[in-house]
């Protein structure tokens, strides 16, 4: 597939010399107003993936540093040879150690990790790029090679990159296809398609294992493995903490003094509860077992819903009288 060139500036509306916290601010005001469960307006999707898309890169430094410097081919890769000095670093490389390798479904030896995270299921030209075009090479947009090989030829070599994927994706588990390029041991390039299944409630820093997806093996040995290093991308809505999920709240004055039944969007539909009278802005209301599905018996993390307590930009002329009112009339004293 043809990657298109993407204005990642463009797309998000910051200048050039934007700083992160320019970049970041445009990001979630775009990617509130376009996300799929928020917009039903024709084309939402797609921008949704173009607006993380630029986001991923722009708020990686070490990314955003080539994208400036390369513009369109920023994204090239330069084979398996080892990376030039203070290079090969648009992907936080890993390496994996030799040893025996093991035998097995392509998903053994998934390891859990807790972490921060916080995007849009499906992966546009940039992700291809990660993993196709741009391939397993050692230069900026590729994994390096371990360096340590097994005795003998008998086995190839194990690589290690990384998966960023939605928050959705991560909570119900997918299946992503992506492309790699690798080099044969006789110095030719074979181009290897396949699917990587993510298992429901994937954590933040996990790795999987895909067994004889690695560095290609000479006459008569087998494959090396790959490593995936899942990142779950920023959400507009929903904070991930762990298992446990966040989002704010926005009540009125009265809802909070007076108490009310109000609606609260969960990950994959909405629900309703009923706010105290009284209710103080700042305050977590938890649903239980609303965040993110456990793994291997783990128990489901909770969602909590921040209030924030919110009054009128600009008031009507009924609703400024009321305010005034109360003003003149209350009692109430919140500073000492």
């Amino acid at each position: 597939m043809a990657v298109q060139f993407q204005d990642y500036y463009a797309t998000l509306g910051v200048p050039k010399g934007a700083d992160d916290a320019t970049i970041k601010k445009a990001y979630r005001k775009l990617a509130r107003e376009n996300h799929p469960d928020v917009s039903k307006a024709p084309g939402a999707e797609t921008k949704f993936k173009a607006i993380s898309e630029a986001y991923e890169v722009l708020s990686d430094p070490a990314k955003r540093k080539r994208y400036d410097a390369l513009g369109p081919d920023w994204k090239a890769g330069q084979g398996f040879n080892s990376p030039p000095p203070g290079g090969g670093q648009q992907f936080r490389n890993f390496y994996s150690k030799g040893g025996k390798g093991q035998q097995g479904s392509p998903f053994e030896n998934f390891e859990g990790f807790r972490g921060m995270g916080g995007g849009e299921s499906g992966f546009s030209d940039f992700f291809e790029s990660l993993f196709g075009g741009a391939g397993f090479g050692g230069g900026p947009g590729g994994a390096r090679s371990s360096s340590r090989r097994r005795p003998g030829p008998s086995k190839g070599q194990d690589h290690e990159s990384e998966l960023t994927i939605s928050l959705e994706d991560a909570c119900s588990g997918a299946v992503r296809s992506i492309t790699m390029s690798a080099q044969n041991p006789d110095g030719s390039v074979a181009k290897n398609s396949f699917d990587v299944k993510l298992p429901r409630g994937t954590p933040d820093g996990a790795r999987i294992r895909l067994a004889g997806k690695g560095g290609p093996a000479a006459p008569g040995g087998t494959p090396g493995d790959l490593f995936l290093r899942i990142h779950i991308a920023p959400h507009p809505i929903f904070k991930l903490s762990g298992r446990d999920l966040e989002e704010s709240l926005d009540i009125t004055p009265w809802e909070a003094v007076l108490g009310a039944e109000v609606e609260v969007k969960t990950l994959d539909s909405s629900a309703r509860i009923r706010l105290k009278p009284g209710t103080q802005s700042g305050q977590k209301i938890r649903l239980k077992g609303k965040g993110m599905p456990g793994q291997k018996g783990e128990a489901e993390g909770d969602l909590y819903a921040v209030v924030r307590i919110v009054v009128p930009h600009t008031p009507t002329p009924v609703e400024e009288d009321l305010f005034k009112q109360l003003a003149q009339r209350s009692t109430f004293k919140p500073r000492p």
